[in-house]
């Protein structure tokens, strides 16, 4: 129960400030900046991990969740408990912000800016690396070492300063659902609920592949 506990409030930190990092920014004209929308999912991730890894891992996330299962570095039967927490907290930290900002129509929704397989391919390229990162430095129930969050922090920012105002770069199904569910603009979300799974399942067997080509030599 801890690590579900663990994974609601990881995931709600995630998307409280986050999305709400977006909605000030546009609340406040621009005062945040894009820039700074990226710094803090980089941030509050990284937060997270240092004080949730040693708990639950801190997934923060069902697509990481169903990767680590794929890869057996995390039991089958904690992936659905793992994605309802996940999915809680999200949509908790959706329902406060939507309270605290009624007048805003996305609440941080991931909304593509071109087209619809644009983002989808941007996504799914996006949560390969970042589940590529997190599968090296990661245990699937703890992280390892002091820079195991330094390094996941690193790539969402990555990812998310250069490709957030494409496709928002969500790498996260319950980041991108919460937002969408609560402010009702679900046109987009199949492509945020699909790519990021398969992105973040197809960096396995390449972590795979790797891993065996290293340990042979």
């Amino acid at each position: 129960m801890k690590k579900y506990i663990a994974e609601v409030i990881g995931t709600f930190a995630l998307v409280f400030c986050g999305t709400g990092a977006i909605i000030i920014n546009q609340e406040t004209n621009g005062i945040v900046t894009h820039a700074g929308v990226a710094i803090t999912f980089g941030l509050i991730v990284m937060t997270m991990i240092y004080a949730l890894g040693n708990i639950s891992g801190a997934h923060l996330n069902p697509a990481v969740s169903i990767a680590f299962a794929i890869a057996k570095r995390f039991p089958a039967k904690q992936i659905l408990p793992y994605i309802v927490s996940q999915v809680a907290g999200a949509l908790l930290a959706s329902i406060i912000l939507k309270v605290l900002f009624p007048d805003n129509q996305l609440l941080g929704s991931t909304v593509p800016a071109g087209s619809a397989w644009q983002s989808f391919i941007l996504e799914l390229i996006l949560t390969f690396f970042l589940m590529l990162v997190i599968i090296n430095v990661a245990t699937g129930s703890k992280e390892q070492g002091m820079f195991a969050g330094l390094a996941i922090g690193a790539t969402v920012l990555l990812d998310a300063m250069f490709a957030g105002p494409i496709c928002g770069a969500s790498m996260n199904p319950a980041r991108s659902l919460a937002p969408a569910l609560v402010s009702g603009h679900l046109e987009y979300l199949w492509i945020y609920l699909t790519a990021t799974i398969l992105g973040a399942v197809s960096a396995i067997p390449v972590w795979k592949y790797l891993s065996n080509n290293s340990t042979n030599k």
